[in-house]
């Protein structure tokens, strides 16, 4: 019985982070990563994930839905310049962050900069990917998205998910 339990548990690991978490990034840029996504890129992903720029904040991938992102990429042509646009600044502002045997990814200081984290971070799962904001601009983002989703309740897109 309890092998059934450990085996749905980890099936349920693969790729899906969940809600939100608040800590600290110390000067050096070291940041813990909460213990519920170390589980996951410990166990499913080999400790590895991609940062990057995002919209006013960092994502996270982790490395092999990085490696898919990027495959998909190259398929495109930098001929189009919204393909060339975000090669230059999702595709190439990207960093490798390898976890630490103290559950800790070091962002690089120009990733730091652009999402303006100084001290309060927050990690908000986001299915596959991880956003990483700085903690007054994601209370700023929340309350938009909160007041954008009484907007959005019962319109096509809520139902594409099956509300």
């Amino acid at each position: 019985m309890w092998d059934k339990v450990g085996s749905s548990a980890m099936n349920d690991i693969k790729g899906n982070f969940r809600n939100r978490f608040y800590h600290t990034i110390d000067e050096k840029g070291r940041v813990s990563l909460p213990a519920r996504y170390r589980e996951i890129i410990s166990t499913s992903y080999d400790d590895q994930l991609i940062v990057t720029n995002y919209d006013s904040c960092l994502l996270a991938y982790p490395y092999d839905a990085w490696v898919t992102l990027e495959e998909k990429y190259n398929q495109l042509s930098i001929m189009q310049p919204e393909v060339e646009i975000f090669g230059q600044f999702f595709i190439a502002g990207a960093s490798e962050c390898t976890v630490d045997k103290l559950g800790r990814i070091l962002i690089p200081p120009n990733l730091r900069e652009y999402a303006n984290l100084k001290k309060n971070v927050v990690f908000v799962g986001m299915g596959s990917r991880i956003q990483i904001w700085d903690k007054q601009l994601w209370e700023e983002k929340f309350l938009a998205a909160k007041e954008q989703f009484r907007e959005i309740k019962g319109r096509e897109f809520l139902a594409k998910l099956g509300f």
